[in-house]
């Protein structure tokens, strides 16, 4: 008993042993204010995941000059690959150049106020500095080719061009979207003829016969592969 006494008086005399270091007193308080942390950052990242402003939805930027969808594709019905010719050969739906514009207004309306800016391009050899509306993220690829010329239309992605005075981005194109198409392409089949159409609609009104009919006949089973898109 008296060597015990020595030794704990060599060793510091009375003072308590801690088992753990002092810091640890305040462990409940770091844990609390971390819970509260990690609750605000999730908050965060929802709120912005799902902002519109995030996922670009009912976006619709103010263009260079009032180029009228409505009244083109709809009143006039130009077909979309006018305009947009690359959709079935390449990733891209190219943007037109002013001479596709110029094509029918160097005779139609030549001197309206509203190409002024389509003559300066024609005559400048400038682009006209067009506003991009849908854009996927930069992580994800997406190919017009590889949809166009199996059967899905401009409109299930764009929605009805054809009723928009200025074009909006109709639908989020967020991951989800793209693979409840890619594990349900029957909804969206058309035949191959009526990809630019934006009114077409089932015969009878049976999209889920026509497009299993037309998922068998044009061979259609899309990945769902991340390497699909992500690249």
């Amino acid at each position: 008993m008296t060597g015990n006494k020595e030794n704990n008086s060599s060793s510091g005399g009375n003072r308590p042993f801690y088992m753990f270091p002092k810091w640890s007193d305040r462990f409940g308080a770091i844990l609390f204010v971390a819970a509260n942390l990690a609750v605000a950052f999730a908050a965060f990242v929802t709120v912005y995941y799902f902002a519109p402003q995030t996922i670009s939805e009912n976006y619709q930027p103010v263009q260079p000059l009032p180029y009228n969808h409505k009244q083109h594709a709809g009143d006039l019905g130009m077909d979309c690959r006018y305009c947009h010719n690359t959709v079935e050969r390449a990733a891209h739906a190219a943007v037109p150049p002013t001479q596709t514009c110029m094509n029918c207004h160097e005779a139609m309306n030549p001197d309206s106020d509203q190409l002024q800016l389509v003559r300066e391009s024609n005559a400048t050899g400038l682009p006209v500095p067009w506003v991009r509306v849908h854009k996927l993220s930069e992580f994800a690829y997406f190919d017009h080719s590889a949809h166009v010329t199996r059967g899905i239309g401009c409109a299930s992605c764009h929605g009805r061009i054809d009723k928009m005075e200025v074009v909006y981005q109709e639908e989020n194109l967020r991951m989800k979207f793209c693979l409840n198409c890619h594990r349900h392409p029957e909804k969206h089949l058309r035949p191959r003829d009526k990809i630019t159409t934006m009114d077409w609609a089932a015969p009878h009104g049976d999209q889920l016969a026509l497009g299993l009919k037309l998922k068998k006949e044009y061979d259609i089973n899309p990945s769902t592969e991340c390497s699909t898109c992500h690249r």
